[in-house]
């Protein structure tokens, strides 16, 4: 991983082989004080050698089709693609490939990933993980009670007043695709199976009143 430089700054190197993607993707870094946009590539074909030159924190790439991601002294990278199989996930992760999530990933979602990415830890789209977990046996998994994010408070809290995905994207100006990861996140940190057994667990945690 690239050494940080102490500013607070994340600088993010971008690669997609689509000039509409690519422009998209640069709004959303551009958009946020807490990245710096060290390059764009046309491709993901030389993040090796780029990334040696300018000395990224991460490596966001935008892959159309299933595809090897080599970089350099384990630099971590999110990566969107659609439907990949739970092979490839599993060789992107061993390969330094922190973070998964489908191409119509919001803004938010991949800013949350970057920042997950250069914090060391691995986040994947819930409908990713659900494909790679079906490959692991069930003794296996781990379940973990991470504190909600102040987002994720006010999920749970929606989810509480019973109201459906939609109303719940429609409130906070967000996609509904972004609700669903954040549902996937709430159940996952606080061990539910379902939406009224997390409800149930935040009122017993005091993280919700009714």
């Amino acid at each position: 991983m690239a050494a940080r430089n102490g500013s607070g700054i994340i600088r993010v190197l971008l690669a997609s082989a689509s000039a509409v993607r690519r422009a998209g993707l640069e709004s959303i870094i551009k958009q946020s004080p807490s990245f710096k946009l060290v390059g764009a590539l046309q491709g993901t074909h030389t993040i090796g050698q780029r990334a040696m030159e300018l000395q990224p924190d991460v490596v966001l790439a935008d892959l159309e089709q299933e595809a090897p991601l080599v970089t350099q002294n384990g630099l971590p990278v999110v990566a969107l693609i659609d439907h990949p199989s739970a092979a490839w996930t599993a060789q992107a992760l061993r390969s330094g490939v922190r973070s998964i999530l489908v191409r119509e990933a919001g803004g938010e979602e991949i800013v949350s990933a970057i920042h997950t990415a250069y914090a060391g830890l691995v986040l994947l789209d819930p409908e990713i993980a659900e494909t790679l977990s079906e490959r692991i046996p069930a003794t296996s998994r781990v379940t973990s009670h991470e504190e909600l994010t102040a987002r994720e408070l006010e999920v749970l809290a929606m989810l509480a007043e019973g109201l459906p995905n939609r109303e719940i994207a429609d409130r906070l100006g967000v996609s509904e695709h972004t609700i669903k990861f954040h549902i996937s996140s709430i159940l996952d940190k606080l061990g539910a199976a379902t939406r009224t057994e997390a409800v149930t667990l935040g009122l017993r945690m005091g993280l919700i009143l009714l």
